[in-house]
């Protein structure tokens, strides 16, 4: 019998768009033979409105859009009761980006449905989509990484200049403000002196409570696919070439001015030590499925930039390009993969036994 697969995109975020391109590419290359794949839409408002069966490839991510209706709860449980096919391999991938979808909200409600889910689980979305704790962790783990300092929106608000001149102090211009808990390069900002330092803490604030300011490091930036869960497994490094300053949102998924080098123009060895250091940050948080890890690499040194527990699969993505490059292993294979590890995964647990009755 096929197994289900359940896709999930759109979502309460920031990035809800650019979950269209991932649903799009992810169901695309599914195996129709082996999967029946079913989207299932959620509104910017958190409901929930599942589509009929992908019979053939799907040409304008517009097909997957829809018109939600009701409520969020009444939505869920219909999604539980009257989709969910009982008795049949049941697989949730979701293809969610930002909040509500890589932070563990939806992981941990996979969780208590106790469905094999694709993907970091509760703890490693939360940890990855966190940069500020996942930075902190990557300084007690010997991750490297450049110098960084995490401003609280609570600690800026009424406490400006102080705030503002610890910052100058400890990592100067240029530097880079980041929202603590988002991807995409939504809400970043580099700042050259105080008055953009000013405004661009107030933009990021729209978006989380929480930000990472950090050092400019003038580099090269590069990409590793990790891929496993208790023994993950790292890529070959490659590269994109520029034309932008730093990779924002529309350089991302947009305008298509990002040039990949596959694998980078870099030493055997620091391309070894590079992908030895991507295995130990997915294991240093708790990750598994798949991650992408984000490097600087200067003429000396290299640096993790962060992690991305469900990167974008869009035409201009890294990841499935990576892996290409690493071993052949084409796009159908690597969606084979993630099934096949979520399945492990789910496995494994119920194979442990319940401390309660223990």
């Amino acid at each position: 019998m096929k197994k289900n697969i359940y896709v999930l995109y759109g979502g309460k975020s920031v990035e809800h768009e650019v979950s269209f391109k991932t649903a799009a590419f992810m169901m695309n290359a599914m195996d129709k033979e082996k999967y029946n794949i079913y989207p299932v839409y959620i509104s910017k408002e958190g409901i929930w409105s599942p589509l009929d069966k992908i019979e053939k490839e799907i040409a304008d991510v517009d097909a997957l859009k829809t018109e939600a209706t009701g409520t969020i709860a009444a939505s869920m449980a219909k999604f539980m009761t009257e989709v969910l096919k009982p008795n049949e391999e049941n697989i949730i991938l979701p293809a969610l980006h930002g909040s509500n979808g890589e932070d563990g909200t939806i992981q941990g409600f996979l969780e208590l449905l106790d469905i094999p889910y694709v993907g970091n689980g509760v703890l490693g979305s939360a940890l990855g989509i966190d940069k500020a704790v996942m930075k902190d962790l990557f300084a007690r783990g010997g991750i490297p990484q450049g110098d960084y300092r995490v401003l609280r929106g609570a600690d800026y608000i009424g406490n400006e200049s102080e705030e503002i001149e610890g910052i100058e102090a400890a990592i100067g211009y240029p530097c880079y403000v980041k929202p603590a808990s988002l991807g995409s390069s939504v809400g970043i900002s580099r700042c050259e002196n105080r008055q953009a330092l000013k405004t661009a803490i107030t933009e990021a604030l729209k978006y989380d409570r929480k930000l990472v300011i950090e050092k400019e490091i003038i580099s090269r930036e590069m990409q590793i696919a990790v891929v496993g869960n208790d023994k993950p497994k790292a890529s070959v490094v490659g590269e994109f070439i520029q034309e932008r300053s730093f990779m924002d949102y529309n350089a991302k998924y947009l305008d298509g001015k990002l040039v990949a080098v596959i694998p980078a123009r870099i030493s055997e060895e620091t391309s070894r030590q590079m992908r030895e250091t991507a295995e130990k940050a997915a294991i240093l948080l708790n990750c598994a499925g798949l991650v992408r890890v984000d490097f600087f690499v200067t003429e000396e040194k290299f640096y993790v930039n962060e992690v991305n527990t469900m990167p974008g699969f869009t035409k201009l993505s890294m990841f499935p390009a990576l892996w290409e490059k690493t071993d052949g292993t084409s796009n159908q294979r690597l969606m084979d993969k993630f099934i096949a590890l979520a399945i492990e995964r789910h496995q494994q647990k119920h194979a442990l036994v319940d401390r309660r009755e223990a």
